[in-house]
């Protein structure tokens, strides 16, 4: 398939500090111009964060409310030009090394049933974050949940990060993290997008499932950098944010196993994810 043309969304909420780098990165992450659009989750800069996004060639759109990640990143989607093929989704603190974003795409061009690619995520000390997982099952989501906070070796979690896989090899993984990826968007289109029940979180889990659902890879590409800062995350909210990641992982799980019959399976889920939030929210105080 031959790819005309790349965009570029990030969702921004109260992110001016980390736009500025991120759009700089994007100019030096391809040889071409993508399309850049970013889409406004109720900031209270808004006015700032609109010059920042206007200086740096973006396009700016307000939500006109906090939409959520996925939501806000499937507005942003339909407002891209129809001519592109491509549309890197990424947070706004992240900062992309040069030339990392062609690199996803010609990894996209190898295959047409790749559906989504992503980079090396590195974290702020330059460790690599496991960004290529497996998608989790009931028995490995289960222990992840009761132990990833106090037993950091279990097995259920080295299983679910896939960590042993990230190497310099590129290779299909479950799922990519929705921080930064490239997707093909007729297929993002296909499968209408995120899904806007999740407001923050497993959006982009579920994302990885779907498209696999439909027969299409997700494939981790190392030789594509990216640093992760976190800058726009806060202390203050970070309280709030485990709360909802628990509260999205139990969407996940009630959609991945909604019959009847498997009530038991969903209250045993969600006894694990109570008891991991519990003790997440303890730490965080």
């Amino acid at each position: 398939m031959q790819i005309r043309s790349v965009g570029v969304i990030t969702v921004t909420h109260n992110s001016l500090e980390s736009l500025k780098p991120f759009l700089t990165s994007v100019g030096s992450a391809s040889a071409g111009t993508p399309e850049i659009i970013v889409v406004d989750n109720a900031s209270t800069d808004v006015a700032s964060t609109r010059s920042a996004a206007e200086a740096g060639g973006a396009r700016f759109i307000e939500a006109g409310s906090n939409l959520g990640y996925g939501a806000a990143m499937n507005l942003g989607v339909r407002a891209l030009s129809p001519e592109i093929d491509v549309v890197l989704l990424s947070n706004p603190d992240v900062e992309m090394a040069p030339g990392s974003l062609d690199r996803l795409v010609e990894a996209l061009r190898t295959d047409r049933r790749i559906a989504s690619v992503g980079p090396r995520i590195l974290n702020p000390d330059s460790t690599v974050y496991p960004s290529a997982r497996r998608l989790p099952s009931l028995t490995t989501g289960v222990g992840h949940a009761l132990f990833a906070n106090t037993w950091k070796t279990n097995p259920w979690s080295r299983r679910y990060r896939n960590e042993e896989s990230l190497g310099d090899d590129i290779h299909d993984a479950g799922w990519l993290s929705g921080a930064c990826l490239a997707v093909r968007r007729e297929y993002f289109d296909a499968v209408n997008g995120f899904d806007e029940s999740f407001f923050m979180y497993f959006e982009d889990v579920d994302l990885g499932r779907r498209f696999s659902a439909k027969g299409w890879r997700n494939v981790y590409v190392p030789s594509a950098e990216v640093l992760h800062t976190g800058a726009h995350s806060t202390e203050q909210s970070s309280a709030v944010m485990a709360r909802q990641h628990h509260a999205s992982a139990n969407l996940f799980v009630s959609k991945l196993y909604p019959q009847w019959y498997l009530a038991p399976v969903r209250v045993l889920a969600r006894l694990g994810l109570s008891v991991r939030s519990w003790w997440t929210t303890v730490r965080l105080r």
